[in-house]
Order: structure tokens, then C-alpha cells, then sequence
């Protein structure tokens, strides 16, 4: 089965096929909130608004500085205005003697009509009516002895009804996008609504100072007393370190103490200095000392020499003159030999400056390891004096630290003291009245216009709601056109739902042969001839899903339609197990089919027919066999469906339901067509789906699906306008 594509028609045909289960809950809806809106006490509602925000400091600016959104802040203060505290004060301002009358009025003078209290009060007496009949008695207090709280309840005076009464109506709510809180009060009295609510302001900035008030009292002398005894411990310390500098001479060692660290330090620089150089000095001289000396130059501290660069300069500048020279004279010319002793001289001049070089190379890596083993010396010797004053310098610094921390904590206290002394009047949350309450000219509820348009609104949703509820659940066979959709197959009729209760819809077909019911079956005749493209079927079955569909009565009807238009019909009542058609006739059951089949009676198959007219032939079930299957696909079956083709034009099938038994698969067998009855509303589609897989595992031509007992009014298919005329006839 596919899903269909839902159309707006759809929901509207939806709609009108539960048309009465939307009028009867819109108007239960409609009807309570018209009771509801006409019979409710008026109630004003008076309101004051507060700006409520934090004090973030003392200046007059900080009332217009900027504070980021804390709901727990404004929650805090929301129970605050509803907290106890605040109440009372309320009720001791307003005096309960004053304002009883005014709030408790409608109590004492009870003079309407309350009708959702009167309807409770008659449930609560029809409930223990009913306890009484079952003999389900409550158990009393007194029984068994068991306890009870209203025993020992102590009656509520009239300040504390007042005070229950204001935290019941009392209500807060934040102005949007902004810092203002509104405080509203309902009331069946006006005037008491304006007062209670502009009490509430005012007992709610009294209680903001009372509580400011005390903390602040309790912060100064928790303050002062641990002060007191911080003072006490600040003297005690100062003593206890005078007596120790005094005992070891402190002075002097505070003047150590304040050298030898800076001294280390200066000895630890120096001596990690020293160590570099003389590693690096090190790493020179092994260099020099295992290199060619010939290679010497190559080592960038010798190489780097000054004296030896200018003498490769002037080596250079010789060894050019010479190049230079040999161009014009020989070897031999005093020139040559001159420029050649200059060169000789320059070289020997050189490896002199190269011996210089490693020697003084040598000489610095002597003095840097002296100096080295110098600064550990002094390093160590520092170090040793140092651990000397430690000792006593340990001690020192713990009661220096405690001292100072005593001072710390002390002078803390003296100045948060006087602090609290200074600002004992200013408070952590400011609160400004911005508006006054005022008496309220009219009723804010109820809203009779919009309580009785929300009663329509509710209804109408409510209604149509529970009416796609029960469309969506709702899984049985409805409308043709979803038949067709679903399963690909013809609904050939959809008979009307039989509204007379006098007579039954075979005897309307038989005795009122031109009425509504006997067209809807001539249409479904015509649609039986024309299933076949070739020929009319010779022989029909006609079967359904589950037992009280009405297929009985429909083959009947169409047999009796066929019979009508001068053919030879033979109806054959092969529900072996649960008969009914002989009913319908008024006709013996004694012998029949099941008496054919089982050699009972007599060779001709002519004493079990029986003639109700002259085109019209009815053949019972007979007895009802032990084993109607077996019968049924028995070769004499087939025999004898065949000399029945030959000897009327059709023979129609009224087989068994399908749901329980296999009796309609075989007679599928010797049917050329097979005709389902449905009842509207009663079978579900994977009913009918299940029933249409077998057949068509059977490979049971199915010629369409009759759909029984259709309302078209109902279901929301389509108005018969067939009604209207036939009426007209009559």
C-alpha cells in the first residue's frame, strides 16, 4: 500500500465526516467558559513600580552605571517582596483589624451564586453517596485511634488569614529591558488592592534598611572584639622579637646579613664568568698547543693576531714586489736579492710573532685558572659566614613575619571598622518607588469578550484536534476513492446504509423493485457483466474479510438484480459452516449442497435446488459436514460446477468469510470471478490487504470490492443526490 499526497480536501472531507465530534466538544468548550466568564468574582488588579538595583558604590554616579543582568539577584529580590518578613510588616501598617472586612467580604457575606463550588460540592456528596452504597466508609480520626492534624489545629487569627491572603495575590514581574520590577496585588476590592500593593513597596525598602541595619551592627562588633584580641597578639610579638635582638646582638648581623647576600652574589657572577674564560682560554691552548706550527695561523686567536696580520701584509706586498721585479731582472740582480732578504726577514719576523702569540695564549689560560680557583676560594669562604648568621637569622625572620602580620591584621580590622562606622546607613540594594499604585477604575478579570472568545478559539482547536485524532487511529475501510488508491482495485458498488428498521434490505429489493437500494444493485450488476473484457463471468464468488460484513445478504440481493434482467441465476450458499441464506428465503436446510457432495441425494441435482421463480434458482448448504474443505476441493465439486454452468447463465458463490478458514481460496478455484464484501467502517485495511494476498497467491481473479453499508453524509464522500429523487418519485 502506498501513501497518498495528502490535499486540503482531504482535511475539509475529514472535518465533515466528524462534523459531530467537533460541534459537541466546541460547544461543552463554549459552554463552560461562558459559565465560567458569568459566574467568576470580579477581580482588580493594582500595580507599583520599583527600580531595584545593586549599589555598586557611594558615589551618585553609580545609580546610572551600567550593571550586566544577574537573575539571581532579581529572583533574591522578588522572594523578598513575597518573603514573610515583608508581609507582616504589610499587615501591621494596614492593621488587620481594618482591612479583614475588605478582604474576607465575600466570605462572610456569601450572597452569589458560585457555580464551580456548588458543582464541586455535588460531585464530593455523590462520591461519598456512592462509598456509602459499596460500604467503602473513610476511616474517622477517632477510629483505631488514629490521629488527625485538625484535632490539634490551632484557628488562624485574622492577621495571619491576612498575611496567607497577600502572599496568594501578590505577584512580581520585570519590566522588559530595564531595571524596573512591577508589584501587582489582586483583589476583589479595589481600594484594598491600591493599599496592599503600596504597602508592599514600602515594607520591602524598610526591610532592605533593617537588614542592612543589623548586618552592619553584627560586622562592628564581631570587628571590635576580634580587633581587641589582634592587638593583644601584635604586643606579645613585638616583645617576644625586642628580646631576641637584644640577646644576639641583631644589629650587627642585620648589617651582615644585608652584605653577604649581595656579596654571594657578586662571587657567583664573577666565578661563573671566570669558569667560561678559562674554558674557553682552555679550548685555545690545547688547540695551539697540538697544531702544526706551520697551521698556526689558521687558529682563529692566533690568526686574529694584529702584529701577525701586518706582517702577512707586508709579506704579501714583498712577495708582489718580487713578482714584480722578476719580470725586469734576473735572480741574481742586487735588487732581487735585496726584495729577497726583505721577504726572508719579514718571515722570520713572523714565526717570532707566532711564538709571541702561543705564549701569550698559554700565559692567559695560566691566569684565567688562577682566577678561577682565586673566586672559589672567596666563593666558599662567603658561603661559610653566611650559614653562621643563617642560624640566627632563621629565627629572626619568623618573628619579624609575625610581627608584621599581626600589624597587617590589626590595622585591617581598625580600618574596616571604621568603614563600617561610615557607611552603617547605606545598603547593598537601592530601590526607588517610580509609580504609585492607583485605584483601579474597572475589573481585570474576568475578561468577558476575550474569555468567551478564547472559549470559541479552545473549542474549535479541541475539536478539530480530537477529530484528527480519531481520523489518524481510525485504520478501517472508508471511501472508495482510498481503496482504489491503496490497492489498485475497483470498488464496483458502495451500498447505502439500510436506514429502515421495518424491513431488511433483501425485502426492500424484492418488494420495491424501483427504490434507491434496487438501482445501487442494478449498478452493480452492470458492473459484474462488464469485469470481463470477453464474456460475463458464468460463475461469481462472493466472500469477505470477517463474519458480519453483510456478504450474505449482497449476494442475495445481486442474485436476485441478475435474475431480474432474464438470466438464469443459480445461488449457491456454500458457507458449509455457519449457513444463513436459507434464512433469508425461508426455506429448508435439510438437504443441499454439503448433501450433493457427500452422495446423498439424488443423481439428477434437481431435488436440492430450489425454484423461487423462473429465472431465479437458490441451492442450500445442506447439513453442516465434519469436513467442508475437504468437500469443496473434491472432484465432484468441480463435476458439479461445470453441469451447473452449462444449465444457468451464472452461478454465485456465497463463501465463508476469509479471515478464519481456506473454504473462499478454493472456491476461487472454480469461480471466474471473486467479488469482496466490506463493511464501512469496520474492517482495517491490513485486513482487507491480508485477504487480497491470498487470492492473488491463488491467482483468484478479483472482479472489485462492494463496499457495504456506506454513508455518504457520514464519511464526508459526496452528497446522494439519488435520495432526493427517488423521494420525488414516490
Amino acid at each position: 500500500m502506498e501513501e497518498k499526497e495528502i490535499h486540503l480536501r482531504d482535511y475539509l472531507s475529514t472535518l465533515n465526516k466528524r462534523k459531530t465530534t467537533v460541534f459537541t466538544i466546541f460547544f461543552l468548550v463554549f459552554i463552560l467558559a461562558v459559565i465560567r466568564t458569568y459566574t467568576a468574582t470580579p477581580m482588580y488588579r493594582a500595580a507599583t513600580k520599583v527600580m531595584i538595583e545593586k549599589n555598586a558604590g557611594g558615589d551618585l554616579a553609580s545609580a546610572y552605571r551600567y550593571s550586566g543582568y544577574d537573575p539571581e539577584f532579581l529572583e533574591t529580590q522578588y522572594q523578598l517582596i513575597k518573603s514573610a518578613a515583608v508581609v507582616k510588616k504589610v499587615v501591621k501598617k494596614l492593621g488587620p483589624d481594618q482591612v479583614y472586612d475588605a478582604l474576607f467580604e465575600k466570605e462572610s457575606n456569601e450572597n452569589g451564586y458560585d457555580f464551580f463550588a456548588d458543582a464541586k460540592k455535588w460531585l464530593k456528596d455523590l462520591l461519598a453517596s456512592l462509598k456509602h452504597m459499596m460500604g467503602i466508609e473513610e476511616l474517622r480520626p477517632s477510629d483505631k485511634g488514629s490521629f488527625s492534624p485538625k484535632q490539634y489545629a490551632v484557628p488562624l487569627t485574622k492577621a495571619e488569614q491576612i498575611e496567607n491572603l497577600i502572599k496568594g495575590g501578590l505577584q512580581t514581574q520585570p519590566v522588559a529591558n530595564s531595571r524596573v520590577v512591577e508589584i501587582s496585588f489582586w483583589s476583589d476590592n479595589p481600594a484594598v488592592a491600591m493599599r496592599v500593593v503600596n504597602s508592599v513597596a514600602n515594607a520591602y525598602i524598610n526591610e532592605l534598611l533593617d537588614m542592612q541595619m543589623e548586618m552592619t551592627g553584627n560586622s562592628i562588633s564581631w570587628m571590635k572584639e576580634k580587633s581587641d584580641l589582634q592587638r593583644q597578639k601584635l604586643e606579645e610579638s613585638e616583645k617576644a622579637l625586642h628580646e631576641y635582638k637584644k640577646k644576639y646582638d641583631i644589629v650587627t648581623i642585620e648589617n651582615r646579613l644585608a652584605v653577604l647576600p649581595e656579596r654571594l652574589s657578586e662571587l657567583s657572577r664573577s666565578l661563573t664568568a671566570a669558569e667560561t674564560r678559562r674554558k674557553e682560554l682552555s679550548a685555545e691552548y690545547n688547540q695551539v698547543k697540538n697544531t702544526d706550527p706551520d697551521l698556526l695561523e689558521t687558529i682563529p686567536a692566533i690568526g686574529d693576531n694584529s702584529s701577525i696580520e701586518a706582517i702577512n701584509q707586508k709579506v704579501l706586498m714583498a712577495e708582489q714586489k718580487i713578482s714584480e721585479l722578476s719580470k725586469k731582472y734576473g735572480y741574481k740582480h742586487p735588487k732581487m736579492i735585496s726584495a729577497k732578504n726583505e721577504l726572508n726577514s719579514l718571515k722570520a719576523k713572523k714565526k717570532t710573532e707566532l711564538a709571541k702569540a702561543v705564549e701569550t695564549v698559554r700565559s692567559e689560560y695560566q691566569l684565567a685558572r688562577s682566577k678561577e680557583q682565586d673566586l672559589k676560594t672567596r666563593l666558599e669562604q662567603s658561603k661559610f659566614q653566611a650559614a653562621q648568621v643563617g642560624e640566627q637569622s632563621i629565627q629572626l625572620g619568623i618573628l619579624q613575619r609575625k610581627v608584621d602580620t599581626n600589624r597587617y591584621l590589626y590595622d585591617a580590622l581598625i580600618k574596616s571598622m571604621k568603614e563600617k562606622g561610615i557607611t552603617e546607613k547605606s545598603q547593598s540594594v537601592n530601590v526607588w518607588v517610580i509609580e504609585k499604585a492607583q485605584l483601579p477604575g474597572f475589573p481585570s478579570k474576568p475578561r468577558t469578550q476575550r474569555d468567551i472568545l478564547l472559549g470559541v478559539v479552545i473549542g474549535l482547536f479541541c475539536g478539530i484536534g480530537l477529530a484528527f485524532f480519531l481520523e489518524y487511529f481510525d485504520n478501517t475501510v472508508k471511501t472508495p476513492e482510498d481503496i482504489e488508491e491503496k490497492f489498485d482495485i475497483p470498488v464496483i458498488a458502495a451500498i447505502d446504509l439500510h436506514k429502515d428498521k421495518k424491513t431488511t434490505l433483501l425485502e426492500n429489493i424484492l418488494n420495491e423493485p424501483s427504490s434507491l437500494g434496487a438501482e445501487t444493485f442494478k449498478g452493480l450488476r452492470t458492473s459484474v457483466f462488464l469485469s470481463s473484457a470477453d464474456r460475463p463471468p458464468k460463475s461469481l464468488l462472493v466472500t469477505s474479510m470477517i463474519p458480519g460484513e453483510g456478504k450474505s445478504s449482497i449476494s442475495a440481493c445481486l442474485s436476485i438484480s441478475i435474475a431480474r434482467a432474464e438470466k438464469k441465476v443459480l445461488l449457491i450458499d456454500s458457507d458449509m459452516r455457519r449457513p444463513s441464506q436459507h434464512k433469508h428465503f425461508d426455506v429448508k436446510n435439510d438437504t443441499g449442497l454439503s448433501s450433493v457432495l457427500a452422495g446423498l441425494s439424488s443423481p439428477e441435482l434437481q431435488s436440492p435446488i430450489q425454484e423461487l421463480s423462473k429465472t431465479f434458482f437458490f441451492l442450500p448448504s445442506g447439513p453442516v459436514p465434519p469436513n467442508p474443505s475437504e468437500l469443496l476441493s473434491s472432484e465432484k465439486f468441480k463435476q458439479l460446477v461445470t453441469a451447473f454452468s452449462k444449465k444457468f447463465d451464472m452461478i454465485i458463490f456465497d463463501a465463508p468469510p476469509m479471515a478464519s478458514v481456506t473454504d473462499p481460496i478454493i472456491l476461487s478455484q472454480n469461480s471466474d470471478a471473486t467479488i469482496i464484501v466490506s463493511w464501512t467502517g469496520k474492517v482495517t485495511y491490513d485486513m482487507l490487504n491480508k485477504g487480497l494476498k491470498q487470492l492473488e497467491t491463488a491467482s483468484a481473479p478479483v472482479a472489485g470490492i462492494v463496499l457495504n453499508r456506506f454513508s455518504a453524509r457520514k464519511t464526508g464522500y459526496y452528497y446522494n443526490y439519488g435520495d432526493y429523487y427517488y423521494s420525488s418519485d414516490a
